[in-house]
């Protein structure tokens, strides 16, 4: 009788070296999914309009909260859900200390040019300070897993960042502009941390010259266009005094027509180069936004707005957010429950931190 098993392989010998607590590190993509609709935010959009207005803008903190906790909960990163827990009174401090700052701001300068440039100078110190209190008080208040993300940054950054680059900009009538901008991404992401993990902006100077250099391209190449359309219409109109009104309007399309051009192509290349960019310890992020289907997004979005006297703004935020949101993956080196496992231990040794009185929410 024939052995059944004599044609079976040999068995591999097992590793000797192998570690019976080893971990599956093969690199993982987790996209983020956007679930929100525009139905749902149009009832929020549309209450938070109206107590604004009501309240003379006081309820605006509180729409706020609203706001980033609807589009916060409804993104998702490997099935669980962000969250914000910002406290509207703070929102509420910054914003009357902003609009203290720029009411004394405007009145200084019509009671005495003097006192305007103290109070500019006044600005230039404090500003710097309240972004970073801003950048500290969105990251605590932001959590996923329910394990918060946080903001390290510390002063002489920040006045580096949001003051000397920005003067050394001016003074070089904007040449170091995109180094200013490489400067303050890098300002902002190299001291954000989830939990005990920071992340690190790795984007070179070279890159946002060569995308702020194809920006300046298209700007010249549209004022040359909209330059000649002016030119034409003029000789068009010449004498006929009933039409002259068409060249302003024809300006005012020109110009949004070249923004419309610009801005998706600037947000689709900037949101590329930052995530692609960002590293969140062994983990990486990718982004794939494309400027040609968020030149698509906008038109239709703005069409859409100003046919519905503004009300479409709602849904038009939607669909420009799932886009941008939904572009944008996670590729992670292990798995992610074990990561956020580590951090939550990490973070329990040392006290998770909270926003304290000291912090605002000051928009960049």
């Amino acid at each position: 009788m024939n052995n059944p098993f004599e044609n079976t392989p040999p068995s591999a010998p097992a590793d000797p070296f192998a570690s019976p607590f080893a971990v599956d590190t093969a690199p993982r993509s987790e996209a983020l999914v956007f679930s929100g609709r525009g139905g749902e935010y149009f009832g929020i959009w549309i209450v938070n309009l109206l107590l604004t207005v009501l309240t003379l803008g006081i309820y605006s903190a509180w729409a706020k909260v609203r706001r980033l906790q609807y589009f916060h909960r409804h993104t998702t990163l490997g099935g669980a859900a962000f969250d914000y827990h910002g406290d509207p009174r703070a929102i509420l401090k910054g914003r009357v200390i902003g609009f203290l700052l720029l009411l004394g701001y405007n009145i200084s300068f019509e009671v005495s040019p003097l006192l305007g440039m103290l109070v500019l100078g006044l600005l230039a110190a404090v500003m710097p300070l309240l972004l970073m209190r801003s950048l500290r008080f969105r990251a605590l208040n932001t959590s996923w897993r329910g394990l918060r993300f946080g903001f390290d940054g510390d002063p002489k950054g920040a006045y580096r960042a949001f003051l000397m680059w920005p003067l050394l900009s001016l003074f070089t009538l904007y040449l170091l502009a995109p180094m200013w901008h490489q400067r303050m991404k890098r300002y902002q992401l190299d001291n954000a941390r989830f939990g005990a993990t920071r992340f690190r902006f790795t984007a070179p100077v070279s890159a946002f010259y060569r995308m702020y250099g194809v920006l300046l391209l298209l700007l010249l190449l549209g004022m040359a266009v909209i330059g000649g359309m002016v030119l034409l219409m003029i000789e068009a109109v010449e004498g006929r005094r009933e039409l002259a009104v068409l060249v302003p309007m024809a300006v005012l399309a020109g110009w949004v027509a070249l923004f419309l051009l610009i801005q998706p192509y600037l947000t689709a290349r900037l949101q590329n180069l930052v995530w692609n960019s960002t590293r969140l310890g062994a983990h990486r992020f990718e982004s794939h936004a494309r400027a040609r289907t968020l030149y698509a997004i906008t038109l239709t979005n703005l069409i859409a707005i100003v046919c519905t006297l503004g009300f479409f703004a709602p849904f038009a935020a939607i669909r420009t957010a799932r886009y941008r949101i939904e572009s944008v993956t996670l590729v992670s080196a292990g798995p992610l429950d074990d990561f956020v496992a580590g951090q939550k231990q990490a973070v329990s040794a040392t006290g998770e931190e909270t926003a304290d009185i000291f912090d605002v929410d000051i928009a960049l």
